[in-house]
């Protein structure tokens, strides 16, 4: 029973990264519609308007930038690696990745606004603002994470290593090397 509840999770998991995929492809699209709309040179267009859309184009492939890492972090974490969050490792590695994601699309969409809100309501400029600071504060954040885990990770070498191990494991298989084919040496 147990066994199959894994498998089902690891079926969710991967049907997840796929819904996330298939976002950020239809965010791909939208974006390069909407920068096309934006640069027609033929349209009677303001250029604080032209510049608007195309920072938003920016913004929205910024959005799919976030769903394509979110959906391989899944994919390979929790589909490839059947990873169980048992070392601080892997809870790092995991959780890098998406506020890697999260702070630089938290960023591009404080200058989206900035710009935005500078030409047409600069009233609304200090709401762009918490945006930034929210994305400072959560690097802030991140930062003292990582230099507390890293006593955790002095406690469980051995979690280190198994995910070193794990990571080369995968990079062969996926340059087409079979499993076991070229053990590591310490």
């Amino acid at each position: 029973m147990m066994n199959f509840l894994l498998r089902l999770f690891t079926a969710g998991h991967f049907v997840i990264s796929l819904l996330f995929l298939a976002g950020a492809i239809a965010l791909i699209g939208l974006a390069a519609v909407q920068l096309w709309q934006g640069i027609q040179l033929f349209d009677e267009v303001r250029l604080t308007q032209r510049v608007n859309v195309v920072l938003e184009s920016i913004a929205m492939l910024a959005v799919a930038v976030a769903a394509l890492e979110l959906g391989q972090t899944i994919l390979e974490e929790e589909v490839r690696r059947g990873a169980q969050m048992s070392t601080p490792t892997r809870v790092r590695r995991f959780l890098s990745r998406f506020m890697v994601v999260l702070i630089v699309a938290l960023s591009i969409e404080t200058v989206v606004l900035t710009f935005r809100f500078a030409q047409e309501n600069p009233q609304y400029l200090p709401y762009a603002a918490s945006i930034g600071f929210a994305a400072a504060a959560m690097l802030a954040a991140w930062g003292l994470f990582i230099w507390l885990n890293r006593s955790a990770e002095q406690l469980e070498p051995e979690g280190m290593h198994a995910a070193k191990r794990e990571d080369r494991e995968l990079e062969r298989i996926a340059k087409g090397e079979g499993e076991g084919e070229g053990e590591d040496k310490p």
